[in-house]
């Protein structure tokens, strides 16, 4: 039994999980202090030309501008007099031009946000591609009879000059009637955003993407989810009246979760998978454990196998344990919401079969993933690459900032050094004139472990100078 779950009972922070059975599949995370831009439209100004990277910085109104690739630029934007299949970025754009943009990728630390001229507008069963004069259907409908019948549908609807369409995958046995509609609606909001857009100043937002119960119902209802569970009485009738629109048949799909004493996730047994989205580690059913460690070029995968290391024959115990990673490693890919490069760490296997099952395993689970990915072969030490475009603001990078103490390093130089370090400064300090007491100020563990290990050191400094010392613990 598929669910979906609506946790809004707390203002700032809507959580939205999709289970199958048992297992968390996704998350998506939208906190009021955090405002998402992905897929919002803005109109922004060029404001620097990198022909070295070809590409432009936009400032769209937001605190760091957003890099946007010559390749995203639709050649409506091109200078007049120039080859559009032959030209530089320089000779096609200028500084200070103004841009229609769409964001791609969510700003992610350093980095501004991936940008794009190629609008596009989702709706329940179609997408509106406004300067692409192209029908298309949705890759992941693989039913051929189906993809026949939509593209026939398609034929009979014309969504007009300049304009695109691509058919999403939970439009599978809709009416041609539906598609019109939804069409109807997706037309409407771009005429609203153009009219908006010549009657504002750059940098401005002229259209934002719906808040995230709605976005959630618009993209992952389905007719396989047989339950949705809300704890907030308000966003339940919202959700309620969106699919009493979409499903008819299915008035009583809607639920309300009223136990104040226990929590939603607790409800369907979902706390501990939602703690191993934060964890580094993530423990296997086997005994078998991952390990997650991000570095600043990739993602790199450990797999161990843990309690069942040496049990029997080694061969067998590692294709279990791989066949069960790939499984779950696909998972937490989706519900971290990891992206760019990822090389994940196989336990050795001989047998060719072995590797090639675990291979297929994987590309399997990876199927269910919306995001973009790409899996390559495993080579002869073990090591799996795959890619994967992050498809928004994870649950992570959300709830997580790198430790003040390590820098978000996991590493951190031991209260031995720090002690040694600070009996330095001591030094120094009593070396310069300072008066007497020598107040040094420093946090309260490195101040107990100086004065529990380090006492008679600090008694003989006082007697070589003549000065107390004072360890002033920080508050």
């Amino acid at each position: 039994m598929k669910r979906m779950l609506f946790n809004a009972v707390h203002a700032e922070e809507t959580r939205v999980g999709i289970v199958d059975g048992q297992r968390l599949i996704d998350i998506d995370i939208e906190s009021a202090g955090r405002e998402q831009r992905k897929s919002n439209i803005y109109k922004g100004i060029i404001t620097r030309i990198e022909p070295s990277l070809e590409a432009c910085f936009v400032d769209y109104g937001e605190e760091r501008h957003g890099f946007l690739p010559f390749k995203e630029v639709s050649r409506s934007y091109f200078a007049k007099d120039v080859d559009v299949h032959n030209c530089t970025i320089r000779e096609a754009l200028t500084e200070g031009q103004e841009v229609l943009v769409q964001v791609v990728k969510e700003p992610n630390g350093a980095k501004g946000a991936f940008l794009t001229t190629w609008i596009s507008l989702a709706g329940r069963f179609l997408v509106l591609t406004p300067g692409q004069e192209q029908i298309g259907i949705s890759r992941k409908v693989d039913d051929e009879e189906e993809r026949s019948r939509l593209r026939e549908l398609m034929h009979g609807i014309d969504p007009g000059d300049d304009l695109g369409v691509i058919v999403r995958t939970v439009s599978a046995g809709v009416t041609q009637t539906t598609l019109k509609n939804d069409l109807t609606y997706l037309k409407r909001t771009w005429s609203e955003v153009r009219k908006r857009a010549t009657e504002v100043s750059a940098p401005a937002c002229v259209y934002r993407e719906p808040s995230l119960p709605e976005r959630a119902v618009r993209d992952y209802l389905t007719d396989d989810v047989c339950e949705v569970w809300v704890d907030n009485a308000e966003i339940a009738e919202r959700i309620r009246d969106t699919v009493s629109l979409l499903f008819p048949q299915k008035k009583e799909l809607v639920r309300l979760h009223s136990d104040v004493r226990h929590s939603m996730w607790e409800r369907f047994n979902l706390r501990r998978q939602l703690d191993q989205i934060y964890s580094r580690e993530v423990l296997m059913p086997s005994g078998g454990r991952l390990v997650f460690d991000q570095t600043e070029a990739l993602m790199a995968i450990d797999i161990n196998s843990g309690k069942i290391s040496g049990k029997g024959n080694f061969e067998a115990m590692a294709f279990k344990t791989n066949m069960e990673a790939a499984e779950t490693i696909a998972r937490q890919l989706k519900l971290r919401d990891i992206g760019g490069q990822v090389v994940i760490d196989f336990i050795e296997m001989k047998e060719h079969k072995h590797i090639a099952e675990v291979e297929r395993t994987l590309r399997a689970a990876m199927k269910n993933d919306r995001a973009r990915h790409d899996v390559a072969r495993m080579s002869s030490f073990g090591l799996l690459e795959l890619v994967r475009q992050r498809t928004g603001t994870s649950a992570l990078s959300i709830s997580m900032e790198p430790c003040p103490a390590c820098g978000g390093t996991g590493l951190r130089r031991n209260l031995e050094w720090q002690s040694l370090q600070a009996l330095r400064d001591i030094s120094r300090l009593l070396r310069s004139r300072a008066a007497s007491p020598c107040q040094y100020e420093m946090p309260q563990e490195l101040g107990l472990y100086l004065l529990n290990h380090k006492r008679d050191t600090l008694k003989e400094l006082e007697q070589q100078f003549g000065k107390t010392i004072e360890i002033v613990i920080k508050a």
